[in-house]
C-alpha cells in the first residue's frame, strides 16, 4: 500500500499521542500496527471500570493501572522495534515542555514531538496544548467530542473554525480567540446534533465515577458508544498516516 519509501517514512516518524482513552487508545493501536518508529504516550489517568465499555486498553484485569504504561506495553507487544515512551503527566502549562520535548533522560536522543495527536477530552488542558502547538508551529491532529454520537456516517475532518454542533469545539474556539489563536490543523469531529441525547445520557458530577485528576475537578460523565469513539480514534490515526506519507 505505501511502498518501501513510505514504510521508511513511517519507521522514521515520531507521533506524540496526548490522551489515551477511548479515542487516543484506538489511535495508538492503529499507529503501532502501521509501523510508526517512535510513539510518545501521555496520560495521567488510570483504568477504571467505566472505561471498559469503550477503551481498548481497559480490561477487568488491569483496573487501577496507569494508561500510559499499559499503552507502551501494548505497543511493544505489537511492534517490539517501536520506541514507546510513556509519560505519566497531566497536561498543563508547567508540563508542556516535557509533553512536547520528551522526558529529560530521552531528550538527548529525540526532542521533536513529530505529529501531535490531541485526544484530550478536558477543556483546560486541551486549550493549553492547542495554544502551545499553534505557538510552536507543530503539526497536529485533534479529536473533538465523540461522546453522545451515534451515526458514523457524519464523521468529518476539517479545521476548528468549520465545526458545528460540538460544544467542546465551540468552547475551544472561544477560549483560543481570547488568546488570538486560530488553529488550522485538522480536527476529527461530527456535526451530528445530540441535543435530545444530552438530556438522557449525561450523569451529573455528583453521580459520576471518580474521574478527575489531582489538578482537575469532578466532571459529568457523557454516554458514548465503543463504535463511535473507536472510529474517531482510527480516523485520527489515518489522518496522521496521510500527513506522514504526503511529506
Amino acid at each position: 500500500m505505501v511502498g518501501s519509501e513510505g514504510l521508511k517514512r513511517l519507521q522514521a516518524a515520531t507521533v506524540t499521542v496526548v490522551g489515551l482513552g477511548a479515542v487516543g487508545g484506538y489511535a495508538v493501536e492503529a499507529l503501532a500496527r502501521s509501523g510508526i518508529g517512535h510513539l510518545r504516550l501521555i496520560d495521567y489517568d488510570i483504568i477504571k471500570p467505566s472505561n471498559i465499555n469503550r477503551q481498548i486498553l481497559a480490561l477487568w484485569s488491569n483496573i487501577g493501572q496507569k494508561k500510559c504504561t499499559l499503552a507502551a506495553e501494548r505497543v511493544l507487544a505489537i511492534n517490539p522495534h517501536c520506541r514507546a515512551e510513556p509519560l505519566d503527566l497531566f497536561v498543563h502549562t508547567d508540563t508542556l515542555d516535557i509533553v512536547l520535548g520528551g522526558s529529560p533522560e530521552s531528550r538527548t536522543r529525540q526532542t521533536d514531538p513529530g505529529i501531535v495527536v490531541d485526544a484530550i477530552d478536558s477543556l483546560n488542558p486541551k486549550v493549553e496544548l492547542i495554544s502551545a502547538l499553534a505557538t510552536r508551529s507543530l503539526p497536529a491532529v485533534s479529536s473533538m467530542g465523540a461522546a453522545l454520537r451515534t451515526d458514523p456516517t457524519r464523521l468529518r475532518i476539517g479545521p476548528l473554525a468549520e465545526i458545528t454542533h460540538c460544544r467542546l469545539a465551540m468552547m475551544l474556539r472561544k477560549r483560543l480567540r481570547r488568546r488570538g489563536i486560530t488553529p488550522i490543523h485538522p480536527c476529527v469531529y461530527s456535526p451530528e446534533p445530540v441535543r435530545e441525547l444530552q438530556k438522557k445520557a449525561i450523569l451529573p458530577p455528583e453521580l459520576s465515577e471518580e474521574n478527575y485528576y489531582n489538578q482537575g475537578r469532578r466532571r459529568s460523565s457523557l454516554g458514548s458508544l465503543p463504535t463511535l469513539t473507536g472510529i474517531f480514534g482510527l480516523a485520527v490515526a489515518n489522518t496522521v498516516l496521510t500527513m506522514i506519507l504526503e511529506r
